[in-house]
């Protein structure tokens, strides 16, 4: 069975607040705790109003405390806006607090636009330019001290944090495959090279002491209800939302409406719908069919679904249609 796992940006709605959004986040992981969900991980973006994830580690520890079983971490944390002995630091805490139950993704972009990362006061460049070194230091920092090492991790050092490399190009794919670390691909938001990145990873995969063979994830966006209609009513908040960023106006998480075609103009549908085009929207019998079809195209051995829904209740539903997908296709296999 193809384990599934949820991503989360903590979302916060027209209307609410942060507070409501990581409580949420955290009555989310419960339910997919409760579920069989395998990961719950969070991502780390700045600047935007309608997401609360930005201090990612914090998050993390908010989630695992109310949690018990799950695995939870990041989707992931943007290292070049980091030192890496901050994050081992961070994670080794995550760790002694939350004994084999932390994940550490790491990706390369900001997570956020060019005025805001220079505000990270980290040097965007030479930081971007470093990011395999960053990550191989990291690493070592999280790992078993060597006998003349100036600088341990502490907390950090013997924490073993498991480290996933994410990508949305065929950038990361060559690097996870050549540390042998496993490899999620943000096909949810970056489809065009998606297949290509999975085939580059697993040819030049190199078996390492963390992984002795390609290991995939690969991110679907979803929303899931009692018929296609609702679902797809339940997905214009994401539509929009995507509208929003690309005009340069985005702001808190939106409510649905009925009809997009007073929003947005017709090359904004046909880039939305390019971007989305794996999206998982409709009824039991559609996301189980569509799932079905993502699965069969990458061959990945998980699955991660974003669950950008704006009504807390519909975005519980969301969920446990998912996990009711997941068990219909363990059955069928």
């Amino acid at each position: 069975m193809v384990p599934f796992s949820i991503l989360d940006l903590s979302p916060v709605i027209e209307g609410g607040t942060v507070a409501q959004s990581l409580e949420n986040s955290r009555r989310l992981a419960q339910e997919a705790e409760a579920h069989g969900y395998k990961r719950f991980w969070l991502a780390e973006h700045h600047g935007m109003r309608g997401i609360a994830s930005a201090a990612t580690s914090l998050v993390i520890q908010h989630v695992a405390a109310g949690t018990e079983t799950i695995r939870v971490g990041s989707g992931g944390i943007m290292l070049p806006n980091h030192s890496p002995l901050v994050i081992a630091e961070q994670f080794g805490t995550l760790a002694a607090l939350f004994p084999g139950r932390i994940d550490l993704g790491l990706g390369r972009a900001p997570g956020t636009d060019m005025r805001t990362a220079q505000a990270l006061r980290r040097n965007l460049d030479s930081a971007a330019n470093n990011f395999p070194q960053d990550v191989i230091e990291l690493m070592q920092l999280m790992g078993p001290p060597a006998p003349d090492q100036k600088v341990v991790a502490v907390p950090g050092a013997n924490s073993n944090v498991p480290v996933w490399l994410l990508g949305s190009s065929h950038y990361s794919a060559h690097l996870a495959g050549m540390l042998g670390l496993p490899f999620a691909f943000a096909s949810h938001f970056a489809p065009d090279m998606l297949l290509t990145a999975l085939e580059i990873y697993r040819e030049r995969f190199e078996p390492s002491q963390y992984l002795d063979r390609p290991h995939v994830m690969v991110g679907v966006m979803g929303a899931a209800a009692d018929t296609d209609a609702e679902a797809d009513y339940l997905f214009t908040s994401m539509q929009q939302s995507f509208v929003r960023l690309r005009r340069g106006t985005p702001g808190a998480f939106p409510p649905p409406v009925d009809d997009m075609d007073g929003f947005w103009s017709e090359q904004e549908r046909i880039m939305v719908e390019h971007t989305l085009q794996y999206a998982v929207v409709g009824g039991p019998e559609k996301i189980e069919r569509r799932i079905a079809d993502f699965l069969a195209l990458t061959k990945a051995d998980e699955l991660i679904v974003s669950i950008p829904v704006f009504d807390m209740e519909a975005r519980v539903k969301s969920l446990r249609l998912f996990a009711g997908a997941q068990q219909a296709l363990a059955k069928a296999a």
